[in-house]
């Protein structure tokens, strides 16, 4: 390959890889934002908390639901259609939240907005595994999440202090302008491959033959994935550790230190901010480390292992906010990083071709755990709930919230067993 078309090569890569991971941080933005504004959410539309995780879960039901179908329009159609038109629609969607008089109107926004971002994120995991080289892509993984979560981080103390300047619709509004914006430059930049732009496939730019293209019908494959025993440990590892994590960071976080220890939003958003800083430096350091090593499922049961006996202690130690409970929200973080390995996994135990199909069926599996975690988690809450009320919102006891967290322990342990059934790869495509 001329040295002029390596460097074409890499501007090209590193603007799609750009474009696309912008969006991807908006995905994380809207999946986190809800436990920041649940105050104001609960004042707004007079919500308990069964109702209010419904409304935040919404946006995990469509999301799970399309897991699926994302991965088979990312082997079809291509990433820059899908994205485009997620792009659109979440725009609209987040328009629509920030608009919304009624309970109902706001469920129908965040309900176009999982439907919009649902196919951003298994779009872009296809173009890394076109873009970037089998060797790396633990790594590139990891960090990809890492972007990501930098949109959770902004969905924690960021927003909250954004929150004393502007209401929380100006924020959805804006955000839901950004989206529309991403459409435009998806539509105008994004390829979905190098050969679009008449340049060579990763393979071909080592000296070996690209891939065999997919050359029967999408459902044909789309059996051939589901039937793969081999792809599902990560389904339910991604179902009991990262869809546990991201309910918890992504709402009851912080109306348990609100709740149970008088703290502010503010004050409440600093731990979340570690936690979700903590998932993101976990999922960059698990994708180096197995990369490194050569091997997935040890580091796997290793961050399982640790996440399980983190929710054991967060729930029976006696802590107060300070210190320990800083180490505690960080562990959970951090250990629970270990869900990205599942992405490489599922793409090397799975023809190349169809890669967004595996991945997206993992994927399904954080979401789905996330939309049965949420709500039911206030269903706990709601359970035990005295009748305690402030400006509007319903008040929970810690001993309430501890009874809600055997909900994450039990999904750990479903992690857990999980990541021992996981087919080692050793980093490489073994079809």
């Amino acid at each position: 390959m001329h040295m002029n078309d390596q460097r074409y090569f890499q501007s090209v890569r590193a603007l799609i890889y750009l474009i696309l991971v912008i969006a991807y941080m908006s995905v994380f933005f809207h999946r986190m934002a809800p436990g920041v504004v649940s105050a104001e959410l609960m004042a707004s539309f007079q919500t308990s908390a069964t109702a209010l995780g419904s409304l935040a879960a919404m946006y995990y039901y469509i999301y799970t639901v399309m897991q699926i179908p994302a991965g088979v329009l990312a082997d079809t159609l291509g990433n820059r259609a899908s994205i485009t038109a997620g792009n659109f629609v979440a725009g609209i969607g987040s328009i629509v939240f920030a608009s919304a008089e009624t309970i109902e109107l706001a469920s129908v926004g965040r309900f176009m907005v999982g439907l919009g971002v649902s196919v951003i994120f298994v779009g872009l995991m296809k173009n890394n595994t076109v873009w970037f080289r089998d060797k790396v892509y633990g790594l590139v993984s990891g960090f990809t999440i890492l972007m990501g979560n930098l949109g959770s981080v902004l969905a924690a103390k960021p927003l909250s202090a954004l929150l004393n300047i502007w209401t929380w619709r100006d924020v959805f509004m804006a955000m839901g302008f950004m989206s529309l914006t991403l459409a435009v430059l998806t539509l105008l930049y994004v390829r979905n491959r190098p050969e679009d732009l008449g340049l060579p496939s990763i393979r071909e730019m080592d000296g070996m033959t690209s891939h065999a293209e997919r050359h029967q019908h999408w459902l044909k494959d789309l059996i051939k994935v589901i039937t793969n025993i081999h792809v599902w440990p990560g389904f339910w590892i991604n179902f009991g550790m990262a869809g546990s994590l991201f309910a918890f960071a992504g709402l009851w976080g912080i109306p348990l230190l609100r709740d149970s220890f008088n703290l502010s939003r503010d004050e409440a958003s600093i731990y979340t901010t570690i936690t979700l800083v903590s998932l993101a430096i976990g999922t960059l350091f698990a994708g180096w480390i197995s990369d490194r090593i050569g091997l997935r499922k040890p580091v796997i049961i290793i961050s399982a292992t640790i996440y399980t006996f983190s929710w054991l202690t967060l729930i029976y130690l006696p802590w107060q906010p300070g210190f320990l409970a800083m180490i505690l929200f960080m562990l959970i973080g951090i250990t629970s990083g270990g869900f990205v390995l599942t992405y490489p996994c599922a793409k090397e135990v799975t023809q190349p071709a169809l890669s967004g199909m595996a991945i997206s069926l993992v994927n399904t599996g954080l979401f789905l755990g996330a939309a049965i975690m949420q709500p039911l988690f206030g269903w706990v809450l709601d359970l035990g709930w005295d009748g305690k009320t402030a400006n509007g919102i319903n008040l929970y006891s810690l001993p309430n919230y501890q009874h809600a967290m055997l909900l994450m322990l039990i999904f750990a342990v479903i992690a857990f067993i999980a990541a021992l059934r996981v087919k080692e790869t050793r980093g490489r495509n073994i079809t």
